[in-house]
């Protein structure tokens, strides 16, 4: 794997770890606990997370993959990103600097299991490191596919560390609400 990819997976491991270890030794109603009306929960969290996996990067990755896979782009690295790009990443990242509304396909459900969601958010995770092993070889850079939420097309490694800052944006917003002095012990 090149070293890109290779430093995408160490990040995606640790988001991995971190998370589920957060999520250890929770009951349900702690893991639906809300700091207010209106803010997400740690399952709002990593639903949403699950669902954006679902719908909105995996698909964008496959598709970006399947591009260069298409057209032959093959290419070791390195690799630079454009500057609205890597303006947009920086954006989405931990600790939040902006807030952004989410789509509402993404949206988390209001009461959730939190054996079923970190069950779901690991195979998810794991389905995204199977990806970064598909993207081996190609080129993160001219690969490419649009954006769900902007109409233009974005990079292969673009989306990849989008989706790893988005994932540790809502791992950080997880953990301040266990760590809410409110917190239901």
């Amino acid at each position: 794997m090149n070293s890109e990819l290779e430093g995408y997976s160490d990040q995606l491991l640790s988001v991995k770890q971190d998370a589920t270890g957060l999520m250890s030794g929770l009951s349900d109603a702690q893991f639906n606990w809300q700091p207010e009306p209106g803010r997400w929960s740690m399952a709002g969290c990593f639903d949403h997370l699950n669902k954006s996996a679902a719908q909105l990067f995996i698909p964008k990755i496959d598709a970006a993959i399947a591009d260069a896979r298409a057209r032959g782009l093959k290419n070791g690295g390195p690799f630079s990103y454009t500057a609205f790009e890597r303006w947009a990443i920086r954006n989405n990242d931990a600790p939040a600097r902006r807030r952004f509304k989410a789509s509402k396909n993404t949206q988390p459900a209001p009461t959730l299991s939190i054996d079923q969601v970190r069950s779901e958010f690991v195979r998810w995770q794991d389905e995204l490191a199977r990806r970064l092993r598909d993207a081996d070889g190609f080129d993160l850079q001219r690969a490419k596919e649009v954006f769900p939420i902007w109409p233009f097309k974005w990079s292969l490694g673009a989306f990849v560390q989008m989706m790893l800052a988005h994932e540790r944006r809502h791992t950080f917003q997880a953990r301040q609400v266990r760590q809410n002095p409110a917190f239901p012990v």
